[in-house]
């Protein structure tokens, strides 16, 4: 009865050591980030001369959805991979809630070596993102950008888009 405990005892040791080796190596790489900004003023003109062509009204900057982008661009530079969701389990719904953001709301993202004006014009070279910037029920937006510590021309951007 003995050896079976002993048995038992060396089994569930190596499991847990095992266990630990595997999640150690499964842990998300934290990255060092540059500056980043809320950058809603630099994007207002783009914004407004994109709906305004398209016969839709200006949107409005707004504080909460800039630093609910702030938010995304840093996960998204910490984490080097341009995505909605988290890797702390948010998804965009959960995430928006966090940062105060009641009622409808869009996300654009990008990433790479570029200014807003770039940004702007391959965000209207994709149809979701061109759909979320023309949705006639959002009213107000909110941009942010942090840049790559190792190659700071290189950026992550976000905008939110909200009703």
């Amino acid at each position: 009865m003995k050896s079976i405990s002993i048995d038992r005892r060396w089994f569930l040791a190596a499991s847990l050591i095992s266990l630990g080796l595997t999640a150690s190596g499964c842990r998300s790489t934290v990255l060092d980030i540059g500056e980043g900004a809320v950058a809603s003023s630099a994007g207002q003109s783009y914004l407004a001369q994109i709906r305004s062509s398209n016969g839709l009204p200006p949107l409005s900057a707004d504080p909460t959805l800039g630093q609910a982008a702030l938010h995304q661009a840093e996960y998204m530079a910490r984490s080097g991979r341009m995505a909605h969701t988290t890797g702390w389990g948010k998804d965009f719904v959960s995430r928006m809630r966090a940062d105060g953001v009641r009622g409808a709301a869009a996300e654009n993202v990008a990433f790479g070596d570029m200014g807003p004006e770039e940004v702007f014009s391959r965000w209207m070279n994709s149809a979701g993102h061109r759909r979320n910037m023309l949705d006639p029920a959002f009213s107000r937006f909110g941009l942010a950008y942090v840049r790559e510590a190792a190659n700071p021309q290189r950026r992550y951007w976000a905008l939110v888009l909200a009703s």
